[in-house]
C-alpha cells in the first residue's frame, strides 16, 4: 500500500529573504548567487496550463524521483552529468534554514546552468501527440514510422523528438534537422545521444519495477562554471514522463497510468478548450492523482 501525504498542499512560496522568485508552471526558483533553490510545489499543468488546485504531495513525489534517477543516471551509470548538488536543507545556505518546514522533501540546491531552448523527448511507444500524428500522416515528429502500428504499440526503434520550449503557450514539435538551428549541431548532437541513453537505461530498470516508461521529456543546460552539458530541471517523473503498470499493458488503445494523463484524460471528458481560464478538478480526481504519483514513487523506488 502506497504511503500517503499528510502536509499541506503548497501552490507557491514566499521565501521572501531569498530574493525575488521565478515562478515555472510548478517550481519557484530563487536564484542564491552562486547556486539555484529549486522548490517544487504541488500544482499541476495540463496541457500546459496551470491548474487551480494542487496535487497533494506532488511536489515531494517529483523531487524525490528525480534524485532517484540523477543517482543512477550520473553517480551508478555515468551517462551524464546533472545540477544536483544536496536536498538536505540543513547544508543549503543560511538564508534558507528559516524556511526549512516549507523546502524539506520538496527542494534541491543545484548547480546554475544556461537551458537549452528546447524539450528533449524521447519516446519508446506511440502515444499522446505522436499517435495523433501518426494517425493522420503516419509519422511522427515529422518521422516515417512502419504502417499498421496501434496506439500504444512499442516503437520499432526508439525515437528522439525535440519540441520548443515555452513559459507560456503550447510546446511545439519540432525535428532534429530544426532543432540543430536553435542549438550548436555538436550539442544537439551530445544531447539526442544522452537522451537516448537515460531513456534505454531507465527503461530497462523501471521494466524490471513492473512500470512502462513510454515516453519522457528532458531538460539540459550548460553549466556556468565549466561549460559542461548538465541534465537538469526534473527527470523521469510522472510530470515529465508516461508511466503505465506492466502488468496491464495492452496495445491498441490508451492505458492505465501513474501520472498526470489521468487528470488529462478527466480534462478531455469536460467541455474546456485547454486554454486559460482552466476548469476546477473534483476532489475524486486530485485524490486518485495523489495516490498515482505516491504508487509509482513506491514501485520505482521501494
Amino acid at each position: 500500500m502506497s504511503q500517503r501525504f499528510d502536509g499541506p498542499v503548497v501552490l507557491k512560496t514566499e521565501c521572501h529573504s531569498l530574493g525575488a522568485k521565478k515562478a515555472g508552471k510548478v517550481r519557484d526558483i530563487y536564484d542564491l548567487g552562486e547556486h539555484l533553490l529549486l522548490v517544487a510545489t504541488d500544482r499541476i499543468s495540463a496541457f500546459d496550463v496551470v491548474l487551480p488546485q494542487g496535487i497533494p504531495g506532488k511536489g515531494f513525489v517529483l523531487t524525490q524521483m528525480s534524485v532517484f534517477w540523477f543517482d543512477l543516471i550520473w553517480n551508478k551509470e555515468k551517462i551524464v552529468h546533472h545540477h544536483l548538488i544536496s536536498t538536505d536543507v540543513s547544508q543549503f545556505p543560511k538564508a534558507c534554514q528559516p524556511y526549512k518546514d516549507i523546502l524539506s522533501g520538496r527542494s534541491m540546491l543545484v548547480k546554475k546552468a544556461k537551458p537549452l531552448p528546447v524539450e528533449c523527448i524521447v519516446r519508446g511507444y506511440l502515444s499522446g501527440s505522436g499517435w495523433k500524428e501518426y494517425k493522420k500522416q503516419g509519422t511522427v515528429c515529422g518521422e516515417s514510422l512502419p504502417h499498421g502500428l496501434k496506439e500504444s504499440d512499442r516503437l520499432p526503434e526508439t525515437i528522439f523528438t525535440p519540441s520548443t520550449k515555452t513559459t507560456e503557450g503550447h510546446d511545439i514539435n519540432i525535428s532534429y534537422e530544426k532543432m540543430k538551428g536553435l542549438v550548436d549541431p555538436a550539442v544537439a548532437e551530445e544531447v539526442k545521444e544522452k537522451s537516448l541513453q537515460v531513456y534505454k537505461k531507465a527503461s530497462a530498470y523501471s521494466e524490471s519495477r513492473g512500470i512502462i516508461i513510454a515516453d519522457t521529456k528532458f531538460e539540459f543546460g550548460i553549466d556556468s562554471a565549466t561549460q559542461r552539458l548538465l541534465i537538469i530541471d526534473e527527470v523521469l517523473t510522472p510530470d515529465s514522463s508516461r508511466f503505465w503498470p506492466k502488468n496491464l499493458y495492452s496495445p491498441g488503445g490508451a492505458q492505465p497510468s501513474f501520472d498526470k494523463q489521468f487528470v488529462r484524460d478527466y480534462l478531455d471528458s469536460i467541455s474546456w478548450d485547454r486554454n486559460p481560464p482552466p476548469p476546477d478538478l473534483p476532489k475524486e480526481i486530485i485524490e486518485k492523482t495523489s495516490q498515482k504519483y505516491f504508487d509509482a514513487l513506491d514501485q520505482l523506488t521501494g
